[in-house]
């Protein structure tokens, strides 16, 4: 056989190997769809090249653009090019099979090999019955690098979520991973303000398409447990696509609370507030996650698998963006960022009470601030049954799972602090250990602004019997 017709065999066979693939592929995403039956909202679909060029074609980026040249004394040729790098920075590329074959099924595997999960109050919005016209955004407080995992395992039979990742995702192969799962990226505390008009634009973009996001509005996990005051970058691009006049539908923000019996890493964010501590290095952040992971799985692999507790969820009362503009603030829309910045600020409040009232209260955190109410390291069991009878009749409403008695609650949130050493049982004294505070508070902290007033106070680490045990640093707000 001669070499061109070789060389023509092989491109014919490489050619037949890519559209097999391509028709497997495309049969998975199908069956993917039937099985959930989910939302996939068609603009995730557009070509990425075709958003890029939307993106700088648009008025505002070209301004920034001009702006840039000018400011950089560079050419507007080199100004469009870095803003196109943005744009190829930011914009996805989203897989009906990514999402649905490899997302939700790591979603799945690391939540339910974790946790039981419960999720209560999604009937008060569903993507099945909200119009087409409208948008759904979920803001969720910030507990765990998993958050995302468990909204994504929680919705995914109504709706496929597009995220905002940090830079931290901007590693290979984490970066095309979630790129194919349609989460976009951004740089948090990055000045320049070229990027920022690539990365509102399409925020306003996605949001004019009815593309469901999801965020935190805190911006980043908590430290301490307590909820964080919201930051109004992401929510002002998104409220900018009200003004769009192609979109004449609402904007839902759906306010998400979610609370754990266990943070997997817990005591890396709480190192970083302790009193005198020295922050661990990423390196030993990697090492104790990958420990604790390899050992779960271990015991998956050997039929031991031990669930560490309860995630849950609970979804708040929806805003309608629109309405709420149209009735709070009418003139903040059409005026410039600064001056809306105060309807918006607002609004995000709005939302923060709204997630703060949903915050679920899970059987550790609630122990937990049964026995942090008490003065002093050693706690009468009988007067700690009587005072979470008193807190159980305050949080009833946010308790999850409903319907457990005080007793059964102790029960299961004394399994966690047994095993992991926290509090030990000396007759009928409890006995917290001296390591254990800060993560005890972390927890309490979490269910904090749900506690009666004088409660509260006495979480405060303001007043203890040896100032030498370790503490976390105080935070304004708490």
């Amino acid at each position: 056989m001669s070499p061109p017709l070789r060389l023509l065999i092989g491109a014919g066979l490489l050619v037949t190997a890519g559209l097999l693939l391509r028709w497997w592929l495309r049969g998975m995403g199908r069956s993917a769809l039937l099985r959930f039956r989910s939302r996939i909202d068609r603009f995730k679909l557009v070509d990425r090249r075709q958003v890029h060029e939307r993106l700088l074609a648009d008025p505002i980026v070209r301004d920034a653009i001009e702006a840039y040249a000018a400011a950089e004394g560079v050419s507007v040729a080199t100004a469009t090019a870095r803003a196109r790098g943005y744009a190829e920075e930011i914009v996805p590329g989203f897989s009906v099979v990514s999402y649905y074959k490899v997302a939700y099924n790591l979603a799945a595997l690391l939540t339910r090999t974790f946790y039981r999960v419960s999720a209560t109050g999604h009937e008060r919005v569903s993507a099945a019955r909200t119009p087409r016209r409208d948008a759904l955004v979920y803001v969720m407080n910030h507990r765990s690098n998993i958050d995302s995992a468990v909204l994504t395992y929680v919705l995914a039979g109504e709706v496929s979520i597009s995220y905002a990742v940090g830079e931290w995702a901007r590693t290979w192969p984490l970066e095309g991973l979630f790129k194919s799962f349609g989460s976009y990226f951004l740089r948090r505390g990055y000045p320049e303000p070229l990027y920022h008009a690539v990365l509102a634009r399409y925020v306003a973009l996605i949001t004019s398409n009815r593309v469901t996001q999801a965020l935190y509005p805190e911006g980043g996990l908590t430290r301490d447990g307590c909820l964080r005051s919201p930051k109004l970058g992401l929510l002002d691009y998104i409220f900018a696509a009200l003004t769009d006049p192609e979109f004449d539908g609402e904007i839902w923000v759906v306010p998400v609370g979610i609370n754990y019996d266990r943070v997997l890493e817990d005591r890396t964010l709480v190192r970083e507030l302790l009193v005198g501590a020295t922050p661990l290095s990423r390196w030993d952040q990697l090492r104790g996650v990958i420990g604790f992971l390899s050992l779960n799985l271990a015991r998956l692999l050997g039929g031991q698998r031990r669930r560490v507790g309860r995630v849950a969820i609970r979804f708040g009362r929806p805003i309608g963006a629109r309405a709420w503009f149209a009735s709070e603030a009418p003139e903040a829309l059409g005026a410039e960022r600064a001056a809306r910045r105060t309807a918006v600020q607002r609004l995000a409040e709005q939302a923060m009470a709204e997630i703060a009232a949903n915050v679920p209260v899970t059987p550790v955190p609630f122990v937990a601030a049964g026995i942090l109410s008490f003065p002093g390291s050693v706690v009468s069991r009988a007067r700690l049954v009587e005072r979470l009878h008193d807190l159980h009749a305050t949080l009833e409403g946010s308790l999850d799972p409903q319907g457990l008695s005080v007793e059964e609650l102790l029960d299961r949130a004394s399994r966690t602090f047994r095993v992991r050493r926290w509090v030990v049982a000396d007759g009928d004294q409890l006995v917290i250990l001296p390591n254990a505070r800060p993560l005890l508070e972390y927890y309490a902290n979490s269910i904090r602004h749900l506690l009666p007033p004088a409660i509260r106070w006495a979480l405060s680490p303001t007043v203890d019997d040896d100032p030498s045990l370790p503490r976390l640093a105080i935070r304004s707000g708490r």
